[in-house]
């Protein structure tokens, strides 16, 4: 490790980096969380306590991604499933000569007044949002599974994939009339979602 890199860091940076780099592998947020609390677990917290804890970890993990960046000590990868310390990659030409496009979290996170300004109304509709977004994906990954296609499948794919199970088990051609249905249900939720 570069010494003089590790003592130009904030002494919440020197914390969090050396969390990180003992954990390679990487870290889920609630879990990088238990181990930078010395004063007990995070249960009991109201929502908007859990949502300034979340806010402060974040906005440290862009500060510290953007102290390695600059130093050329490599970046981080940021999310709340996992955490980690990544090498700094060769950054793609940039043939226009502009700058990289601004990370919206990232100028979120940075950004204290929204840390300020963010009441318990305001979390709870986050995390309303949350649910609803949590629900659809969850819909939409189990009609996709029906149709034996993954999360990264388009619609024109959802499409042709509907069409030859739909074909395969037609109840008119000897097929299964459940699975028919069952499939069709599937296609009827990607549809009002928009991906059939």
């Amino acid at each position: 490790m570069d010494r003089a890199f590790f003592r130009s860091l904030d002494p919440e940076l020197r914390r969090l980096y050396g969390v990180l780099r003992d954990h390679p592998e990487g870290l889920r947020e609630y879990d990088l969380l238990e181990r930078l609390r010395g004063d007990g677990p995070l249960r009991g917290l109201t929502e908007l306590e859990l949502f300034r804890v979340h806010f402060l970890l974040f906005h440290h993990l862009y500060r510290l991604r953007r102290a390695l960046e600059r130093a050329g000590r490599g970046s981080l990868e940021i999310h709340v499933l996992r955490i980690r310390l990544l090498p700094l990659q060769a950054a793609a030409p940039n043939l226009a000569g502009l700058p990289a496009a601004p990370d919206p979290l990232e100028t979120y996170y940075l950004d204290l007044t929204h840390l300020a300004r963010t009441g318990e109304e305001d979390v709870r509709e986050m995390l309303r949002w949350f649910w609803k977004r949590f629900r659809v994906y969850h819909r939409r990954e189990g009609a996709l599974a029906v149709l034996g296609l993954g999360p990264q499948a388009g619609p024109a794919e959802v499409r042709r994939r509907f069409r030859a199970l739909a074909r395969e088990h037609h109840p008119d051609a000897g097929g299964d009339p459940e699975r028919f249905r069952e499939i069709t249900r599937a296609m009827e939720v990607l549809r009002a979602l928009g991906e059939g």
